[in-house]
């Protein structure tokens, strides 16, 4: 087996600051698609409303109907001193597993005020993460207090529908799936009209989407994350596989959904849990058939599961063109479809 894709620095690239999407296209399938095949390299440069180009009657488009919710709040410590809360899992109703920044001396016992709500801090895991107890159900006080979280590297402000999948349904993302922002109404019913189906998960996005693989990749791990496969959509999902029909995810989220749902033997089983799998090369996949992805961060683990689903190589070549066209990358950026 190759070396190649087995170490973090593999997974470097070199990439300036105005090469990152600060702005989503408008309108949203205006975006740039690069289309590349597994094994092969990239085939064509295109725009995602050209995307029913690319696809056949039969084939199946899985999506993330995960919703972003306004999870960033900005309170004070006893001491008055200013500390910024992101609500990652909720525990129950007034309690949320969170990210507290600075966090270093906020122990278990310490208080914060949001406003009308405050919040104590029970008890801080392995994760970092702080488990706050509220004076008050925090999700009814979330419109008036709650911010949607940005990616760090977004700096301007950002219109929240517009980091906003047009499908999305179910709150509890941190960070939006990214691939399915490129589709807008007319193109999801122009590709209904072709013939291509269509399914729907629920993965909730948590903020380790944005954290680098720092030291060995095979020490790295995965947050949980909750995802959710309906009965409709399991049963779609099999049939097209038992029919040799392409199951073609939109995004990472999509792939790990289902990849954590498919059991041998039975296929993508139907119910909920957590998922922390982390996809890298070698990686063999059992019900993804084609990829819609963005361009992502070096050294992550978005990148390597791309890595993983093209080949390492195909992937390295397809970010070097990507970077030679002027492409524009992360969250906001362009997309590339994988087949």
């Amino acid at each position: 087996m190759s070396s190649r894709g087995q170490r973090i620095a593999d997974y470097d690239y070199p990439l300036s600051e105005d090469r990152i999407a600060q702005e989503g296209a408008d309108p949203r399938d205006s975006s740039r698609l690069m289309v590349v095949a597994r094994g092969r390299g990239v085939l064509e440069h295109s725009r995602f409303f050209e995307l029913p180009r690319f696809l056949v009657s039969g084939d199946l488009l899985v999506f993330n109907e995960t919703k972003v919710f306004p999870a960033r709040l900005h309170g004070e410590k006893e001491s008055g001193a200013r500390i910024e809360v992101l609500l990652v899992r909720k525990e129950g109703a007034d309690r949320w597993w969170a990210l507290v920044r600075p966090g270093r001396r906020l122990k278990p016992g310490a208080r914060v005020r949001f406003g009308a709500l405050d919040a104590e801090v029970l008890q801080i895991n392995d994760e970092g993460m702080r488990l706050l107890s509220f004076s008050a159900p925090v999700q009814e006080h979330l419109p008036g207090l709650g911010e949607t979280p940005l990616p760090p590297y977004i700096h301007r402000r950002v219109d929240p529908q517009r980091y906003q999948t047009v499908y999305a349904r179910y709150e509890g993302s941190v960070a939006a799936p990214t691939a399915g922002l490129h589709f807008t109404p007319r193109l999801l019913d122009e590709l209904a009209e072709m013939g291509v189906e269509m399914a729907h998960v629920v993965l909730h996005v948590g903020p380790g989407t944005f954290q680098p693989v720092k030291g060995a990749i095979e020490k790295h791990r995965m947050h949980a994350e909750y995802f959710e496969v309906s009965e409709e959509a399991a049963l779609q999902i099999n049939r097209a596989l038992a029919e040799g029909r392409r199951v073609i995810a939109v995004g990472t989220t999509v792939v790990r959904t289902l990849e954590s749902a498919f059991v041998s033997g039975k296929g993508v089983r139907p119910g909920a849990g957590e998922t922390r799998l982390f996809i890298r090369p070698p990686y063999r996949f059992a019900v993804a058939g084609g990829l819609i992805t963005n361009f992502h961060l070096p050294r992550s683990t978005l990148l390597m599961l791309v890595a993983a689903f093209a080949g390492y190589d195909v992937t390295m070549a397809a970010y070097r063109k990507a970077l030679a066209h002027g492409y524009r990358f992360y969250s906001l950026g362009d997309a590339m479809l994988i087949v």
